[in-house]
């Protein structure tokens, strides 16, 4: 995707083929500002505090951070802490978890003197396999916008999208976001309606970002006013991304997303969760047992944004010494999803839907 006409992807080799660069996504959308990983602690870091979010480009930051730690000590002791490391900096989103996976098993066997360079490629293999995913994730989502946009005998297809899944929460193109972006350049006539996605904002500083960066139109709400849409009939579809699916269709995502699905539900509003495989752990059958993380409360009592003068501050918005509760995510169950949209194609959200577009997982093939 572009930003001011130049195209970037969300995580990269730098230079010297050794450091990684990203975008700060914590400075956006006031500040686009780009930072060198040099280290694995600096890899744990850019995901623990967010600089890289959105379970595709974690997983890709982590696995460029086993390439960072094995360039400094190329042992296996040195690949457990590294994975131990990153493993410990997100629990929710499940990519982490399955990047790190495929780290071990490219680098495990190769002997030491070539353990650093298959770490790399593997890294730069992974972060070139999500942008394919997602480019086929935006081709069968833009069926599914173009069924609407008939329906409607051309007239707009207002999409609403909650939280940030679009090419900041990938390595390019996005997921939820993709089939949004391939409508557009299609010449289908799209309005988004954009989640805020308190606490950290993510569709009000991210997602608008992006869609406004491409000339999507758009409009940004208060993460209440969804409902209101949808009793209006002012939403035609719903498509949010996933950091970890079930098995069996259960979705965990940003906070919120469940109320979303609910509503979507009583106004028969068609509600799509678009992910790549790597989002879907097969040893979970139920949502309840996704981890949901916890983070810092402050993201609830204190906001960043610019000041008249132009200068960035973060604010206190409630009183002093309030306490507060902050879950990262909640679990929509399978039965308020109309269907899954991935690199394979559309299904609904079901067990056997999900082994039929990846029948290597069946029972006696896979976990």
């Amino acid at each position: 995707m572009k930003i001011g006409g130049k195209p970037y992807r969300s995580i990269w080799l730098g230079e010297d083929g050794k450091s990684v660069e990203i975008i700060d996504q914590t400075k956006l959308p006031h500040v686009f500002e780009t930072a060198t990983l040099r280290t694995l602690d600096d890899a744990a870091r850019a995901i623990a505090t967010m600089q890289v979010r959105g379970a595709p480009l974690i997983g890709a930051t982590a696995a460029y951070g086993v390439a960072l730690a094995l360039g400094v000590e190329a042992t296996d002791d040195a690949l457990d802490r590294a994975c131990d490391t990153l493993a410990a900096t997100r629990p929710t989103a499940i990519n982490l978890r399955w990047a790190l996976d495929e780290m071990q098993k490219s680098v495990r066997n190769q002997p030491r003197d070539k353990r650093v360079a298959a770490a790399y490629a593997r890294a730069a293999q992974i972060c070139d396999e999500d942008v394919e995913n997602n480019r086929k994730i935006g081709e069968h989502g833009l069926g599914i916008i173009q069924a609407h946009a008939e329906k409607k005998g051309g007239t707009t297809v207002n999409i609403l999208t909650h939280c940030n899944a679009g090419w900041l929460a990938c390595v390019d193109w996005g997921t939820a976001l993709a089939p949004i972006y391939r409508a557009h350049d299609e010449g289908i006539d799209v309005q988004v309606w954009v989640d805020e996605t308190r606490p950290r904002n993510q569709g009000a500083s991210l997602t608008a970002f992006e869609l406004g960066a491409h000339g999507v139109p758009h409009t940004l709400i208060a993460d209440n006013a969804g409902g209101h849409l949808m009793q209006k009939r002012l939403v035609d579809l719903c498509i949010v991304g996933t950091d970890r699916t079930t098995a069996t269709g259960d979705v965990a995502n940003k906070i919120g997303t469940y109320l979303k699905a609910l509503a979507a539900r009583d106004n028969q509003i068609p509600f799509f969760v678009a992910l790549p495989y790597a989002t879907i752990d097969w040893s979970l059958g139920d949502g309840s047992a996704i981890p949901i993380e916890e983070r810092d409360a402050e993201e609830v009592t204190r906001m960043t944004g610019r000041l008249p003068d132009g200068s960035i501050a973060t604010v206190e918005i409630a009183p002093p010494g309030t306490s507060a509760a902050n879950y990262g995510f909640d679990v929509t169950p399978a039965r308020l999803v109309t269907g899954f949209i991935t690199e394979r194609g559309v299904a609904p959200a079901t067990r056997d839907a999900l082994v039929t577009l990846y029948p290597e997982h069946r029972k006696g093939q896979g976990p």
